[in-house]
């Protein structure tokens, strides 16, 4: 979406080329499902914010299956109207209202939404200006999804730089989740959209309307010519940047306002009397730190670099995450557990900090299935989704929903089978 307001000749060629086409970007149903699901668990009807939001494809989709009151706000007065008009014809018109405003100058009070939803539109304010923005609309535990463009590379080749500088100037994801984490944010999980998504319901009926559009119509050529370059940028040097979406929860702040800020890293042999200590004030029983210590100590079940402790800003370890070997049908995976934080420091984020980075860690290390028995309306947040989806079992019998598991790589196939623990689990 262009959120400047201008209606001359070359916009209004833009929004004709994108008429009625599937997507204004790139996504797609299922990406925001996932995303959803990522985004955690959300109240009963959830307010929801749906920033740039076209002709609807999320708000819709957020109301049918997410029962959210959707507040849709754009600046085409055409795409309000249709979305306006589809939900009433799905019987959602008490759930879908629609408003014309820019997506930074919206007058709503204070903690308004549970979920601010961004998909391929943030570009048109840029992503530190939404980010500050509507960090004040976001409710007590309320979470703002967005997608980004953003470099793949630390050097990309000069033709897709200098495309891109000219177009919309990109970061890297460190650069995004610096500036996130600068506005107030903790940056609770980061999915790249597939490469699918840029084709199937965007790029390539795009490029059929491009080929049927009247090139004598005013600002048309300029309009055509903009896309192709472009879908051009895409095709030759797509490896080189990507969309990616950002799962992004307000820091909780202490009583004197100030931010909790933590800090994640690999456990040190100094750290192992503050992860006993963790543990053991987490659970009931000392059962889960003689489980730890005995996983330490073996070496077909334990990695070096994802034990995880998460530390206060006085540096004070108070959460704790830990990923070990295992197998699922024969084959290498990973087992989250246990996971814990210090009563004091619980409810705070510190948790979510210790799992990530253990997650991202085992990314960078090459792994991808990981499985996890926990609570349901916990874990999907980091891209967990019930394991019998994958054709994966536990070894036990255990309800479906609390055994799950994710992959770190989507492009990489997942064994199936049972479950097989290292052996200091016992089962």
């Amino acid at each position: 979406m262009n959120d400047t307001g201008t209606t001359d000749a070359v916009t209004e060629a833009f929004f004709a080329l994108h008429q009625d086409l599937p997507r204004q970007g790139p996504g797609s149903d299922a990406t925001t499902r996932r995303l959803l699901e990522m985004a955690g668990p959300l109240p009963e009807h959830p307010r929801v914010l749906d920033a740039g939001c076209g002709p609807g494809r999320s708000a819709l989709l957020l109301a049918e299956e997410a029962g959210a009151h959707v507040t849709a706000v754009d600046l085409h007065q055409p795409f309000l109207d249709g979305l306006a008009a589809e939900a009433a014809r799905r019987g959602l018109g008490d759930q879908v209202a629609v408003v014309n405003c820019s997506m930074d100058r919206l007058a709503v009070p204070d903690h308004s939404f549970d979920l601010i939803w961004a998909e391929g539109s943030v570009y048109s304010i840029g992503f530190d200006n939404a980010l500050r923005t509507w960090r004040r609309l976001l409710a007590p535990g309320g979470v703002l999804v967005v997608t980004e463009i953003e470099w793949t590379v630390p050097d990309p080749a000069a033709a897709v730089s200098a495309y891109w500088d000219s177009v919309y100037p990109l970061r890297t994801r460190a650069a995004n989740t610096d500036a996130a984490r600068a506005a107030g944010y903790g940056v609770h999980a980061h999915w790249p959209l597939p490469e699918n998504d840029w084709w199937d319901e965007y790029y390539t009926p795009l490029t059929q309307r491009l080929a049927r559009a009247d090139p004598r119509r005013p600002g048309m050529p300029e309009a055509l010519a903009a896309h192709r370059a472009e879908i051009d940028t895409r095709r030759e040097h797509g490896s080189d940047y990507r969309y990616a979406a950002y799962i992004l929860r307000p820091q909780p702040t202490a009583e004197n306002g100030t931010m909790t800020s933590w800090t994640a890293r690999p456990e040190t042999a100094d750290d192992i009397p503050a992860v006993r200590a963790i543990l053991l004030a987490a659970f009931p029983t000392a059962a889960e730190t003689d489980i730890v210590d005995a996983l330490r100590a073996d070496p077909q079940a334990w990695i070096d670099g994802l034990s995880m402790v998460t530390t206060a800003p006085d540096s004070t370890p108070v959460g704790y995450a830990l990923l070990t070997r295992c197998h699922v049908g024969g084959q290498p995976a990973l087992a989250l557990a246990p996971c814990a934080v210090l009563p004091s420091a619980q409810r705070a984020g510190a948790g979510s900090a210790a799992i990530r980075t253990a997650l991202s860690a085992a990314q960078a290390m090459g792994e991808n299935l990981v499985v996890v028995l926990g609570h349901p309306e916990y874990y999907p947040r980091f891209g967990f989704t019930p394991a019998s989806r994958f054709g994966i079992r536990a070894p036990f019998d255990v309800p479906d929903e609390v055994m799950m598991a994710m992959a770190l790589d989507d492009t990489r196939p997942v064994p199936a089978g049972t479950i097989q623990y290292p052996a200091p689990f016992g089962v």
